[in-house]
């Protein structure tokens, strides 16, 4: 008969794992909600892309994630992960034709100088493989910057270099903390830290300001360019001292390049559109009141709108604004206080948006902003039919019906959700920690039976 001692040795070494077990199921109905949560992954770590970042295979039955030691499909049917890449590496996106998923990683070169010294050289190589066959080839070696976008018919790739060290910014191509790159250990995407004039220490948000301030203000020269794949010919689309981040190809149109200049939303004019020869730089929102600020933007999935959170003013009344690139026209969507998102995505046929939240730190103040949210929206019509007659070339108004979906109560916001639409429409994809570590996760858009 076994010990007291020996018995209770063998409780306490099966706690951890208990523990674990308990602290991330692999699917639930959320209490709050009524819809059902399932955890996609296996590895803690592992996440979902960046929410404008294409995540999907061309048929859609398969989501790509990071993991720290590579890439992974998620068979969205059968929940199936396979290993695509097994190491670690950055994912740009997923090819929307081709079925390759693109990434980069630092490559270290000895070369020899002209003087017949060594030195090692590091590169940052861009790689595509294959999701079904995993066949890996070599894309370009970049002198220098990073990738963060291809276009709709993965003819090139767009990026951007910085004269100058960028610290904690330069980490891709898009400026941002380069996807795939968090560890189990690594609940956070950036922890940023700044004390006050009155020398006391700023709340996450707001030390996130001053450094994007700081950044900002330091004027770096800074250049955008494409990389022909078929080629490797690099060309210069558009220089600034301005910060150029969040760098996007339209899904549909090979050509046409969003990007926005970086820093503090309210002392900026953020949301832009070139084209790849450097034609028709073009601002897409004006502010028309101090304070107003309009940032995180993205394209709907068939490139004829672009989205964009949009306050008037920054903090006090919030709106999801969609500018149409063919006619210029606007819609605007109202939404609450505690329906402020983080990020908001828009689903493939444009007739749903979601939102991952907000903590009350950040520029809400929300008092109950942690969830997930699924937003229907309503348009707000003539009165008995009778339309002014300038309503066409007015903002077309409108307001959000939001529905809950998952409780992020336990949620650290350091992690941003990144919320996006399953090609299916009938779940919502995000990363989250609020077991403790990072998980890929998905809530279904109808209820639970």
């Amino acid at each position: 008969m076994l010990s007291l001692r020996i018995i209770f040795c063998i409780v306490v070494g099966f706690l951890p794992l208990i523990a674990r077990a308990s602290e991330a199921p692999s699917e639930w109905i959320d209490p709050d909600t009524g819809h059902r949560v399932v955890r996609l992954t296996q590895e803690p770590g592992t996440s979902s892309l960046y929410f404008h970042q294409n995540a999907y295979s061309p048929d859609g039955k398969k989501l790509i994630v990071t993991s720290p030691n590579g890439i992974s499909t998620i068979d969205l049917a059968t929940r199936a992960i396979e290993p695509i890449v097994k190491e670690r590496v950055s994912v740009i996106v997923a090819g929307r034709k081709s079925g390759l998923v693109y990434y980069s990683k630092r490559v270290a070169q000895d070369t020899t100088q002209p003087d017949g010294t060594k030195k090692t050289v590091t590169e940052n190589v861009i790689f595509a493989t294959d999701l079904t066959t995993k066949v890996t080839r070599e894309i370009a070696k970049l002198p220098r910057g990073g990738i963060a976008s291809i276009n709709a018919d993965e003819t090139l790739m767009l990026g951007s270099y910085v004269d100058g060290d960028a610290g904690i910014f330069s980490r891709d191509g898009a400026g941002r903390p380069a996807a795939g790159t968090s560890g189990a250990a690594e609940t956070f995407q950036a922890d940023y830290r700044a004390n006050g004039p009155d020398g006391k220490p700023l709340t996450f948000a707001e030390a996130k300001e001053v450094r994007m301030n700081e950044q900002l203000e330091r004027r770096l020269k800074r250049t955008m360019f494409t990389v022909n794949i078929a080629t490797g010919e690099i060309k210069i689309v558009y220089a600034s001292t301005d910060w150029l981040n969040h760098l996007q190809f339209s899904p549909t149109d090979p050509k046409l390049i969003m990007f926005c200049h970086e820093g503090p939303w309210h002392k900026i004019d953020r949301i832009w559109t070139i084209r790849t020869d450097g034609s028709a730089l073009t601002k897409i929102h004006t502010r028309t009141m101090n304070m107003e600020i309009a940032g995180h933007e993205f394209f709907s999935a068939d490139g004829k709108m672009i989205w964009y959170d949009l306050q008037t003013p920054r903090g006090e009344d919030f709106w999801v604004a969609g500018y149409e690139l063919a006619t210029g026209r606007r819609t605007w969507w109202h939404l609450q206080r505690d329906e402020w998102s983080v990020h908001f995505n828009v689903s493939p046929d444009g007739r749903l948006f979601a939102g991952d939240g907000g903590d009350h730190e950040m520029v809400a103040h929300a008092k109950d902003g942690k969830w997930i949210y699924l937003f229907t929206p309503q348009r707000i019509p003539d009165v008995a039919g009778i339309k002014n007659p300038e309503s066409a070339n007015l903002i077309d108004p409108g307001f959000f019906q939001s529905e809950r979906l998952v409780n992020l109560s336990k949620h650290d916001y350091r992690l941003e959700p990144n919320v996006s639409f399953t090609p299916d429409m009938k779940w919502i994809v995000f990363r989250s920690n609020m077991t403790g570590v990072v998980h890929t996760y998905a809530v279904e858009i109808a209820k639970a039976n």
